[in-house]
């Protein structure tokens, strides 16, 4: 899979695309994530990419422009360009089930916002889809379009060391409720101790538990998923 990720910032994402398993992803070339700065593509003399906005108001605007001209010059590399993400607070909130279908995309591309946000010509020209990770305001895009990276990259074939792992993670499609909990050595600590069940070698009767120990949580802390 490839990802065009456009922002203002890039170098916010070296530390993050160069540790853990998604750099081992980025290594053995089952993710290609390239970054873009618009202002590479902007043909304003002092390099802007932002104005204050029509109407007045606090903050500036991201330009047509430079976003637009960016977008669309790398579209048209592709042979077949995939679809155009704009994190946005105002977007439809990310879930796993949406990582599951995109993860199956061959190329994303992601547009980090900034400021006060994109000019809706950007939007109109470009028809992206608004991707909100959750119902509060960060500074911008980029840490939104790593929750999005991040998400999918443990969805493609090779990327976790055990396949297993990401179908057992809550929200998962074999699992739409919250994951059970999980226990390592010791066996016991400051007076804590591990289930018995888990101990007992008797892999049905686990199942069984670990089922029990999910619905319960998800019935304390999310029981609208028990009602889906």
């Amino acid at each position: 899979m490839r990802i065009d990720v456009f922002s203002l910032f890039p170098e916010l994402f070296s530390g993050f695309l160069g540790e853990s398993i998604l750099k081992r992803a980025l290594d053995r070339q089952l993710l290609d994530v390239r970054l873009h700065n618009p202002r590479q593509w902007t043909e304003n003399k002092h390099g802007r990419v932002d104005d204050r906005p029509y109407g007045g108001g606090p903050g500036m605007v991201l330009s047509p422009q430079p976003i637009v001209d960016a977008v669309q010059a790398i579209r048209s590399e592709m042979e077949q360009p995939g679809p155009i993400l704009l994190l946005s607070p105002t977007g439809r909130t990310w879930n796993q089930r949406w990582a599951e279908e995109l993860a199956t995309e061959p190329h994303l591309m992601m547009l980090c916002g900034r400021y006060e946000g994109f000019d809706q010509r950007i939007l109109d020209i470009l028809q992206p889809i608004e991707v909100s990770i959750g119902d509060y305001v960060i500074n911008g895009g980029e840490v939104a379009a790593m929750v999005l990276i991040e998400t999918v990259m443990r969805l493609l074939p090779g990327a976790l060391g055990d396949e297993q792992s990401a179908l057992q993670d809550s929200f998962s499609s074999e699992n739409r409720i919250l994951e059970f909990p999980q226990y390592t050595r010791p066996r016991e600590f400051r007076g804590l101790t591990v289930p018995e069940v888990l101990l007992s070698g008797d892999h049905p009767k686990i199942d069984a538990w670990r089922r029990q120990e999910s619905e319960t949580r998800t019935r304390q802390r999310r029981r609208e998923l028990l009602d889906e």
